[in-house]
């Protein structure tokens, strides 16, 4: 037994198991040889499917080129080049689990390849090769579904940080790796910057997205005591911080832990196909000598049927056998989870588990995410307002100052204003940004303040606008020259079009919707 798995496990080794980053990621290398052994698997299946599908024109009336030996040949020819890698990965796991676990427990590969076998014996040359063929044809499309499920979780992996600046005793800086960051360590996070772990600032202040965390495509502003998370991105300043958390347990790791359990996670009918099949493959084999024995001594199934000895009785085994292979049961629920996991991955969608796949089918109702769910994600311009007491010229003056500002900002507040009110003569300005309060710039002697409403000292009825504003969810920024506001602008981030029809259909089906916000 032992001699056997060493001998079968050289040749095959699909286990890839992709679990998270470093600490949550295995990842079992397959040797340059056991790839090119699984390469030479794939191209033989293709190779045998064309061989099978070229001998049925043998049916077809008037083919005549195809003698039922060169049929036969063709058959047997597909049978071993499709069926090789599936039936010797089945030889390797049979051994390894009854090792494992010290009583024999045989799987399907060892059902479908005796079926074959058994077919070919009774010279159902076809069936047999058409057996090998389904059965192998669902084990590729199961591991082509798990590549693509790990690739699209690997993808994922890509958004965490590797490496962060470690503040010394001495004041210094080294960079490193973000795995080798203790809590309690300071790190100095630079403008543009990726958060390398969870943490707490305690010098500075920042402008912080975190769209990849909570979804919210509105930068937050954070200042010294408040809590910052990995895998987010610093604005235009410079802050210190303290690790709080070590880089598998962050915000963004036990995101990624879940989404990377989606292969393990599988539904109720998967789970009881994988616990039920070696005790389906040792009924059947029980079965099969019992039926063989009543069907010769009790049924008289003894005669001779063939000029090689073959009893009706052992013909009936046989049949039994193919019968019994679950062609069905192969290609069923666990590829076609995986497949699902993969596409939906693609398309943005996450779900915990094939479990939770399963389950959406008995939904009842859906929770939505606002912010670039039902939502662009991205704040536009809605309304523009000259306050009182304005001219004309000023508010034009504002446009200017505010776009020109505007432009050497990277919020995305400012991307839609410049975006909006595009093209517009601009001035080269030296802009100051403050966390807190805005952005600042001198011309000519004036100074140019651009931000929120209470930084201001507004009018009556300026402010009860902003506040008006302000009510129907949207975002008012004002721009004053020295000291008086003479441009106010609103933004919203719109609704999607499509989220009617989506909630439309939801209703159509009676399942009810909740906004989270």
């Amino acid at each position: 037994m032992k001699f056997l798995t060493r001998i079968f496990m050289k040749l095959l080794n699909k286990h890839v198991t992709i679990l998270g980053s470093k600490n949550m990621i295995q990842d079992n290398k397959q040797s340059k040889f056991q790839k090119i052994f699984h390469e030479l698997g794939l191209y033989a299946y293709f190779i045998g499917l064309l061989l099978f599908l070229f001998a049925l024109l043998a049916f077809i009336p008037g083919v005549s080129f195809l003698s039922d030996k060169a049929v036969m040949i063709l058959n047997l020819i597909a049978l071993i080049l499709a069926g090789y890698e599936v039936i010797s990965e089945g030889l390797v796991e049979t051994v390894k689990e009854s090792i494992k676990s010290k009583r024999f427990r045989p799987n399907i590969h060892i059902l479908m390849a005796l079926g074959a076998i058994g077919a070919i014996i009774i010279g159902d040359y076809g069936d047999a090769a058409l057996l090998i063929l389904i059965f192998a044809g669902a084990h590729f499309l199961e591991e082509y579904a798990e590549a693509k499920s790990a690739k699209e979780i690997t993808n994922l992996l890509k958004i965490t940080p590797t490496t962060a600046r470690l503040l010394l005793q001495d004041g210094t800086q080294q960079e490193v790796s973000v795995e080798s960051l203790k809590v309690g360590d300071k790190v100095l996070v630079l403008n543009g910057d990726q958060i390398p772990t969870d943490g707490t600032i305690v010098s500075g202040s920042a402008a912080i997205n975190e769209a990849m965390i909570t979804g919210e495509s509105m930068p937050k502003e954070k200042h010294e005591g408040d809590e910052v998370f990995g895998g987010s991105i610093n604005g235009n300043s410079t802050f210190t911080m303290v690790v709080t958390k070590n880089s598998d347990e962050t915000v963004l790791a036990k995101i990624l832990r879940v989404v990377s359990e989606t292969q393990t996670n599988l539904t109720k009918t998967a789970t009881f196909i994988k616990k039920f099949e070696p005790i389906y493959v040792t009924i059947v084999m029980l079965i099969a000598p019992l039926f063989y024995l009543f069907g010769y001594y009790v049924l008289g199934w003894n005669e001779v049927i063939s000029a090689n000895g073959m009893t009706l009785a052992l013909k009936r085994t046989i049949i039994l056998f193919i019968g019994a292979s679950p062609c069905a049961l192969a290609v069923s629920d666990i590829p076609a989870s995986l497949s699902a996991l993969s596409l939906l991955a693609r398309r943005g969608v996450l779900f915990k588990g094939a479990s939770s796949l399963a389950l959406f089918a008995d939904v009842e109702a859906v929770a939505f995410d606002k912010t670039g769910t039902l939502t662009e994600g991205k704040p536009s311009v809605t309304d523009v307002n000259i306050p009182p007491g304005v001219s004309a010229e000023e508010a034009e003056e504002g446009k200017v100052f505010l776009v020109s500002m505007e432009k050497k900002s990277n919020h995305p507040l400012a991307t839609a204003i410049v975006s909006h009110f595009t093209p517009i003569k601009t001035v080269d300005l030296e802009v100051e940004h403050k966390i807190g309060s805005g952005l600042r710039a001198m011309y000519d002697g004036n100074e140019y303040l651009v931000g929120k409403p209470a930084l201001f000292n507004l009018p009556e009825r300026c402010a009860n606008r902003a506040k008006e504003l302000a009510v129907q969810g949207k975002t008012v920024v004002f721009i004053a020259k020295n000291g008086k506001p003479i441009l106010l602008v609103a933004l919203l981030d719109m609704i999607k079009c499509c989220a009617f029809d989506g909630l439309e259909y939801f209703r159509k089906q009676e399942i009810n919707t909740v906004m989270i916000t």
